[in-house]
């Protein structure tokens, strides 16, 4: 790949990390000033941690390749424990910007070595299999914190968290999104995003190459936990309230459903998949009350699988592929070459043919000393002294 070619990768991400980060400065002066009515910042708090979500579980099931649907239960774990940490931190130090960024670190912290303990065992499982174990972990985890007494975790009613400055916590969300993003993208553009990309792909032919395989999982299931534990942590500060019951099996699916409704081993459509996601729930939810509320869900299955036709269906490849977003920007904003194709001085130059074709083969035996018929070695240069030049 050319260093043009590099600098227009490097150019489509700084504009990822510029959007939100815009998004997030726009969004922290609204919310000071009143702009954002209680409604529309609670959905939007929602739409930042969906993401956290998503983007940690596309490094799994995107880049790794691997199944897991218990990403609600590293979500569990950091809620509970943060949420835990919290309390005591507030009676120490108050409930400022230190008790709440320590107990977001530890949240996720904790999250992590849940994921080397369930990583270690799932190392040689794979598909349906490494599912059904990090689910059963989901489920333990909720298990083990609905059934706890209420001093301890609150039991089956829940335990409450400490309040925050609603403002403080929504600009932190959102920074941590920015946080998230930074991690998870530029870990999949270095060498070690290759080798787990390479596991993927073939995990013999990485282990033939000697890529450590059992150290590269590893490392994918502990930064998913981590970020997972960190928005268990907001989502516990967001409702006040932590209840075991929310972190079950159908929360995992619906994570799993962004990233495979954004594409797999897609950042931006991870994004844009838990948006619309999240934005579907929490309107239909408003929407259809009273007798309408069982048609909540009826209605939230049919909108996915409108879009699950028409992201694959065959009939439909010439309309997506004329109304691709990406290629109506390009034609709006410039002329993009293929990277793959372009010289350093952006000249234009030709394919270069790649069909070799041979007519016919011949078979020669030949003794020391001895050359094919019509083949004489040429005689070697001379030197000014009259020597033979090697």
């Amino acid at each position: 790949m050319t260093a043009s070619a590099r600098k227009k990768i490097k150019w489509k991400y700084y504009v990822n990390y510029a959007v939100i980060g815009a998004l997030t400065v726009l969004f922290g002066i609204l919310s000071a000033v009143g702009g954002l009515d209680q409604g529309t910042q609670f959905l939007l708090e929602k739409i930042g941690i969906s993401i956290i979500l998503a983007v940690s579980l596309s490094l799994v099931v995107g880049f790794l390749g691997e199944l897991s649907l218990g990403h609600a239960g590293f979500m569990c774990v950091g809620a509970y424990l943060g949420g835990k940490l919290s309390v005591v931190l507030v009676r120490a130090m108050g409930n400022g910007i230190p008790a709440l960024l320590l107990s977001v670190l530890v949240g996720g912290i904790v999250a992590a070595l849940c994921g080397v303990v369930i990583g270690l065992p799932a190392l040689r499982l794979k598909g349906d299999y490494l599912a059904i174990v990090t689910l059963a972990f989901g489920e333990i985890v909720k298990s083990i914190f609905q059934n706890t007494n209420q001093e301890t975790f609150g039991g089956a009613l829940g335990m409450a968290t400490p309040r925050y400055d609603r403002n403080t916590l929504f600009i932190l969300e959102f920074v941590l999104v920015l946080v998230t993003l930074a991690v998870v993208q530029n870990l999949i553009r270095s060498r070690h995003g290759r080798a787990i990309t390479a596991i993927r792909d073939s995990e013999i032919a990485a282990r033939a190459t000697g890529i450590n395989v059992t150290k590269y999982k590893l490392l994918v299931f502990t930064v998913s936990a981590f970020f997972a534990g960190i928005a268990g942590v907001l989502y516990s500060y967001g409702n006040n309230m932590v209840q075991s019951a929310k972190f079950g099996y159908n929360y995992s699916i619906e994570i799993l459903v962004m990233v495979v409704l954004g594409g797999m081993g897609s950042i931006n459509g991870s994004i844009i998949a838990a948006a619309l996601i999240t934005f579907l729930n929490l309107k239909l939810a408003t929407v259809l009350t009273g007798n309408l509320a069982v048609l909540q869900n009826m209605v939230y299955a049919l909108v996915l699988i409108l879009i699950v036709i028409y992201n694959n269906a065959p009939a439909l490849k010439g309309f997506r592929e004329k109304y691709n977003l990406r290629r109506l920007v390009d034609k709006l904003f410039r002329h993009r070459k293929d990277p793959a194709f372009v010289r350093e001085d952006e000249a234009s130059w030709e394919r270069i043919p790649t069909k070799i074709e041979m007519d016919e083969l011949l078979s020669v035996d030949l003794r020391p000393g001895e050359y094919p018929e019509g083949e004489v070695p040429e005689k070697p240069d001379k030197t000014t002294d009259g020597k033979e030049s090697r």
